[in-house]
């Protein structure tokens, strides 16, 4: 069981990064950046970095912490330029620390390449590799030797190796190497260039501003900028933009393997993926929950905040009344300050609180949006329960988490997650619910309007899309599905 201090700082899933890219001249772009960035928060919250170029330099600030920690006003107005590239960083690959915050940087014989990159790679070794192929074995940036140790720092060392005919030539050398999710945004003085794997793992999309272009890694981005969507950045696809234009070219085929994870909980809900709203998505999944799982009950309460779509379409399916029982504190977060044994013991309550007057002497149903290692629902319950709730059923708007993830999204080793092994009604008793209901990976599915064909549901089914390797799958605890 997780220690009450671990409560305190138990975000439940994350994903690695959120990448922002914009050309515009006569536009503030740091600026735009930022605000960019801003609204890409949620998938990364460890630091933040942005590259601006003037068509001559390029200019890099980086630190730890979050976008609003990082950029100041006197910041951005030194970062003069009319093309950036941003990220905000959780770290998956390479550890929290500031010579892993993007976006990276190296020169080349053509240039200075700034380069951000969300999503995770499956094959670095294989990459070290051909890098020592590729130059003076003493003048190999091994990963272990770098000033950063994630694979994004690999990406953009072999890019430069290839640079002598330029950063579209030598992109189109590595890309097609690349396996895993990769969504990348990178420049050099004079162009912008965005990059999605051929699966298309995680989102990115493109839009376009009066006087330039932009991409991100969510249309919520494009939106607080005043960008205009024009489409999704294939599977696949590079992309490059400059003063001649917008131009494109395929580095793959395209394979499709959305993340089903990004509908569940990761994008925002204001997003759109596949040109479906992901609110609309997560109010449909709850109602397919309320008809595969139903329950008498006098109130729907959401978890909040990533709980509360799914439970207004549970509502609305059971006819049961949606009510707001708990209370977020929107400003915990990230904390530099030790937390003492008393408030340690407060847990979850740091969080999210509960409304006595609301809960007291109901029958609840209880909507998440699933369950990893189990702490933060066993808390919960507990507390409802103690602010008088009469009986409380967990309802889950994804299928049991099975597997871990090696695309970009921080799941525990298989070994600590709470669903293998273990049956719902076992699962039910260890969180202390009444009962405990999830929706079916097929109802999921149905609910995103999207072939599971074209989905990556490894998570829930085990099945990854892009081969893992082995040692590293030992390593994650997945033995038994390697046949050994």
């Amino acid at each position: 069981m997780q220690s009450p201090d671990e409560l305190i700082d138990d975000p439940g899933p994350r994903d690695a990064c959120g990448v922002f890219g914009v050309w515009a001249p006569g536009e503030e772009v740091a600026k735009l950046t930022y605000f960019g960035l801003y609204a890409l928060q949620h998938r990364g919250q460890e630091s933040a970095g942005m590259a601006v170029s003037n068509g001559d330099r390029i200019m890099v600030f980086k630190d730890m912490g979050l976008v609003s920690q990082v950029f100041d006003e006197p910041t951005l107005n030194s970062l003069n330029g009319y093309m950036a590239v941003g990220h905000c960083r959780y770290s998956t690959t390479g550890s929290s620390t500031w010579s892993n915050a993007q976006p990276t940087f190296r020169g080349t014989a053509g240039g200075g390449l700034a380069l951000a990159h969300n999503g995770n790679l499956t094959n670095t070794d294989e990459l070290e590799a051909w890098l020592a192929t590729s130059v003076e074995a003493s003048e190999v940036p091994r990963k272990d030797r770098m000033d950063s140790t994630s694979d994004t720092a690999l990406v953009t060392a072999l890019m430069a190796v290839y640079a002598d005919n330029g950063l579209k030539a030598a992109a189109l050398e590595v890309l097609p190497r690349l396996q895993g999710a990769f969504c990348l945004v990178f420049s050099n003085e004079k162009t912008l260039f965005a990059a999605r794997d051929p699966q298309g793992i995680h989102p990115l999309v493109l839009g376009r501003l009066e006087r330039g272009w932009v991409v991100a890694s969510e249309t919520a981005a494009l939106d607080i900028v005043g960008a205009t969507l024009i489409r999704e950045i294939e599977p696949g696809e590079l992309i490059s933009i400059d003063e001649g234009g917008l131009s494109s070219v395929r580095f793959a085929a395209a394979d499709p393997k959305g993340c089903l994870f990004e509908y569940v909980y990761l994008a925002r809900p204001d997003t759109l993926i596949a040109d479906r709203r992901v609110h609309a998505v997560r109010v449909e999944i709850g109602r397919t929950l309320a008809l595969e799982s139903p329950v008498d009950a006098d109130m729907v309460i959401p978890t909040p905040e990533s709980g509360t779509p799914s439970a207004i379409g549970y509502a609305e399916a059971s006819g049961i009344p949606f009510g707001l029982g708990l209370v977020k504190n929107s400003y915990v977060g990230r904390t530099f300050i030790q937390p003492s044994q008393t408030i340690r013991q407060l847990g979850i309550r740091l969080k999210l609180n509960p409304i006595r007057d609301v809960i007291e002497g109901k029958r609840l149903v209880v909507v998440d949006d699933s369950i990893v290692r189990g702490n933060t629902q066993r808390a919960l319950v507990k507390m409802l329960r103690e602010a008088g709730a009469a009986e409380v059923h967990v309802r889950i708007a994804s299928p049991p988490v099975q597997w871990p993830c090696f695309y970009g999204i921080d799941f525990a080793t298989r070994a600590e997650l709470i669903a293998p092994g273990l049956s719902v009604e076992e699962i039910c008793r260890s969180i202390g619910a009444d009962t405990l209901g999830y929706i079916s990976l097929e109802g999921l599915t149905a609910s995103t309007g999207i072939s599971g064909r074209k989905l990556c549901r490894a998570c829930f089914d085990g099945v990854y899309p892009v081969p893992i390797p082995v040692a590293r799958a030992r390593q994650m605890g997945l033995e038994q599905s390697l046949g050994s």
